[in-house]
């Protein structure tokens, strides 16, 4: 019994060993239009993104120690890949009414308070925010979303 205990225990360590050759890649491409330069926000908002949704949404992911050891990278590697599909702040639209959507579909996420997601801030405490932060966030989307739905006064 103990032998087979200990083949087990052999047989797991060295699979959870060959799995670290199948990590995946962790890619930070440059930022083509990132929205804090395109639609720089107050500085409280834009730590309140970098806090709570640029590990995911854009470019900066700062990538932790569990990122690179299999099987949880491939966990890590998969959200922030569909994090950044669903919205990109490092690739942010140019057409006004492309951005003005996005800044509606953040509104939405906050509003049902789906972002962010518990599982990332039980790692991540210092990406909660608040109601008074959350309300923040809404107000100015919803700002910047009537900003780019307006036309620009030409001269």
């Amino acid at each position: 019994m103990k032998r087979k205990i200990a083949l087990f225990l052999a047989a797991s360590i060295a699979a959870l060993g060959l799995l670290q050759f199948t990590n995946p890649v962790r890619t930070n491409p440059p930022a083509a239009r990132d929205l804090l330069t395109v639609a720089p926000p107050s500085p409280a908002i834009a730590a309140v993104l970098r806090a709570a949704c640029y590990d995911c949404h854009s470019h900066e992911t700062q990538w932790p120690w569990y990122s690179r050891v299999a099987p949880s990278s491939w966990l890590v590697v998969a959200d922030v890949r569909e994090g950044r599909e669903h919205l990109n702040f490092s690739d942010w639209p140019s057409a006004p009414e492309r951005a003005a959507k996005k800044f509606d579909r953040i509104s939405e996420v906050l509003d049902y308070r789906e972002m962010p997601p518990k599982k990332y801030t039980l790692l991540h405490p210092e990406a909660q925010i608040s109601e008074r932060q959350r309300q923040e966030l809404l107000d100015w989307c919803e700002a910047e979303a009537q900003k780019a739905r307006t036309p620009a006064s030409t001269p």
